[in-house]
């Protein structure tokens, strides 16, 4: 695959290459940093508009953004963000507490755009002075914070004026970030310059960013070995061999298994996936080793019966983690399906209690090399317990869509990561969370909600104790491992590869100063005003702002 001899194509100077991670044959212009992905361009929550706060994983810490600082009141239905003071917009207007506000009232009157929803728990936003503002809950709720701190913010005098926000496409954004000035926008590449007003002097050191098109992971890798890109976040097969073999002293990546854990989602609104014994069944069909070491290339491992990645090891409770229905098991998936009702005809394929074949499709984006070749293993673990399995691709926008809509029995996704395991079992199994299928799901694609794990979720977002909160996620996990709602598989890389041939500052595991994937969000901005040309003159700035 990566035997082309072509020419490189000559890089600009002083313009970092970065891939966008939804791989996708054209490019829509849409900066629209309040919208969900799929069409919304990178640079909208990573490089254009900013939050008041980022978590960083690796250190588990929160870094002062926008904000300088934070404070709760004592039973945790209040708390205030002191803000950064000179930040102006790109547009040379200032930047205040009022945006901020706004921004949030904004997501009140389109609710549409309030993807973390902060109004089901926010009854009040107070503004004290220009850099200063205050959020009431109705309730103590503790996990909001990160739901508040990481929101990107837009400006009041520009989308004061937008009259649909949800199909606002913002070609000409205006944002606080350090990249904001879209220099050229084609359906193959485009490129931002930087913010002219940023707040942080001397950055970013770099001149501009510059993001090109593929329709695959398998057409990226080639361009990311042949040194046609600084810097990326994707699957790259054998890639000692393949990337860093070519440039050993440029090439170099980090894969910290800090992303979100991926699933196999069982739309339970569905039968026959609304039986949990049915879900547990597929999952014990799954040769996770396999799928690892065939798809994966052994950068991960199979996923324990918790469901968490690495981002919340220090949560992990061992013994929920034994749990043997992620074991692969086909015997024990037959006799489960047996016992469901879904038995083999004659011809040896497993039958829906109508009497008809279940020929189940699993949705994977085809541009996710590594998810296609998932996909095959699996469809081929399902066929080998008489299930008519086959793996269907879509384009990125298609597949997404599917998926938030619940147009689908079987699919691949993600899951985000957050600073607690909260927001993981929340998007996973509250029935706050679940919407009709046909309606547009930010999280919870699966429309699995549970009464046990709500219970067990109003109790951690009203305790601050960590103690506390450590035995309540202990609760949710094993509430987690006896429902079932979806099918953990493997825990997600950050994958990340650079080449320092041009720029330096990316994050190793030695200077661990950052996530070290362009597809974090916000993280990615910490990298952004980080990195800086080789041979450059410019002093490394502090890691925290």
């Amino acid at each position: 695959m990566f035997g082309c001899s072509a020419e490189r194509s000559e890089l600009p100077p002083g313009v970092l290459v970065i891939t966008e991670g939804e791989q996708t044959a054209a490019f829509i212009r849409n900066f629209n940093p309040l919208a969900e992905v799929g069409d919304v361009r990178w640079a909208a929550t990573r490089a254009i508009y900013e939050p008041m706060m980022i978590f960083e994983p690796i250190e588990g810490e929160w870094l002062p953004w926008l904000a300088t600082g934070s404070a709760w009141n004592e039973d945790a239905t209040q708390v205030s963000f002191t803000l950064r003071e000179g930040v102006k917009w790109s547009d040379g207007e200032a930047f205040d507490a009022d945006d901020v506000r706004f921004t949030f009232e904004l997501l009140r009157e389109t609710p549409a755009l309030d993807l973390r929803g902060v109004w089901s728990h926010i009854e009040a936003i107070e503004v004290r002075g220009s850099h200063e503002i205050a959020f009431t809950f109705a309730a103590p709720h503790v996990p909001g914070f990160s739901d508040l701190a990481h929101q990107p913010i837009v400006a009041e005098h520009v989308w004061s004026k937008v009259e649909d926000p949800i199909s606002f496409a913002n070609e000409e954004p205006v944002g606080t970030g350090p990249f904001t000035e879209v220099r050229t926008f084609q359906t193959q590449v485009y490129e931002l310059g930087k913010n002219p007003h940023y707040w942080q002097p001397g950055r970013p050191a770099v001149d501009a960013i510059r993001f090109p098109a593929f329709a695959s992971n398998d057409q990226a890798s080639l361009a990311l070995v042949r040194g046609e890109i600084d810097w990326a976040g994707y699957f790259v097969p054998v890639i000692d061999r393949t990337f860093v073999a070519r440039n050993p002293e440029h090439h170099h990546y980090w894969f910290p298994l800090l992303d979100g854990t991926v699933f196999l989602y069982a739309n339970t609104e569905l039968e026959p996936y609304d039986d949990v014994a049915v879900r547990k069944a597929i999952s014990r069909a799954i040769d996770r080793e396999m799928v690892v070491k065939v798809a994966m290339h052994g950068y991960t491992r199979p996923a324990d019966a918790t469901g968490l990645s690495d981002a919340y090891a220090r949560w992990r409770d061992p013994e929920v983690a034994k749990g043997d229905w992620v074991k692969h098991d086909p015997d024990k998936a037959g006799a489960a399906l047996d016992a469901a009702g879904l038995v083999r005809g004659s011809d040896g394929w497993r039958t829906l209690p109508d009497g008809s074949r279940w020929r189940p499709q699993i949705n994977v984006p085809a541009g996710f090399s590594d998810w296609v070749r998932a996909g095959q293993v699996m469809a081929a673990n399902l066929q080998a317990v008489g299930i008519d399995a086959r793996l269907k691709t879509y384009d990125f926008g298609a597949w997404f869509d599917k998926l938030q809509r619940g147009d689908f029995g079987l699919s691949l996704g993600w899951t985000e990561v957050d600073p607690t395991p909260y927001g993981f079992y929340r998007n996973m199994m509250s029935p706050a969370t679940v919407v009709p299928l046909e309606e547009s799901a930010p999280v919870n694609w699966h429309r699995y909600g549970s009464a046990e794990a709500e219970a067990a979720l109003a109790d951690m977002a009203s305790v601050a104790d960590e103690d506390r909160q450590r035995a309540l996620v202990v609760r949710l996990q094993q509430i987690f491992s006896e429902e079932a709602p979806a099918i953990p598989l493997f825990p997600g890389p950050l994958w990340a590869e650079f080449n320092t041939e041009r720029f330096t500052g990316f994050p190793t595991r030695e200077n661990a100063y950052a996530s070290p994937s362009p597809n974090a969000i916000p993280q990615a901005l910490l990298v952004l005003t980080r990195v800086e040309p080789r041979g450059s003159s410019t002093a490394q700035p502090e890691p925290r702002p």
